[in-house]
């Protein structure tokens, strides 16, 4: 599938799969300057692009495992969307769940994206629903 991409910046750089089997292509800082996270801030981080992505699919902005890992730094609405009829800049909205102080430095890669299916769905309104093995069970209901 080829998606039409505009480049907003000279600093911007074509999200990319970093492997063969990478399910999603990383986002890179679009920054001229490092930005500085303390514990508990976010920020809307630039990726200098934006996108057409085809109706009846979204783009899913996710965090990076090595950054959360490492650092505590992840995507604050992950995974953030980015709606087919959406075509403003792409930012990442990181948020610095860490100990300590983080810097994203210019062309850094800060998260993923994953180009997927949606269904759209019509709403069939019933008086009950049929009843499962787990019925209303919610949060923990397995006990684990």
């Amino acid at each position: 599938m080829q998606i039409p991409i505009q480049l907003l910046s000279p600093l911007a750089v074509l999200p990319q799969y970093a492997t063969s089997g990478s399910a999603g292509m990383d986002l890179v800082a679009a920054l001229a300057d490092a930005v500085s996270f303390e514990p508990g801030e976010f920020k809307l981080v630039p990726c200098g692009i934006a996108t057409a992505i085809p109706e009846g699919y979204e783009a899913q902005v996710r965090p990076r495992s090595g950054l959360a890992a490492r650092h505590g730094i992840t995507v604050l609405n992950a995974p953030g969307t980015i709606d087919s009829d959406y075509r403003g800049e792409v930012q990442v909205l990181l948020v610095n769940h860490g100990r300590a102080p983080f810097v994203v430095t210019p062309g850094m890669r800060i998260a993923q994206m994953v180009v997927a299916p949606v269904a759209r769905v019509e709403w069939s309104r019933r008086d009950s629903l049929v009843d499962t093995a787990r019925s209303a069970g919610g949060f923990g209901h397995t006990g684990r």
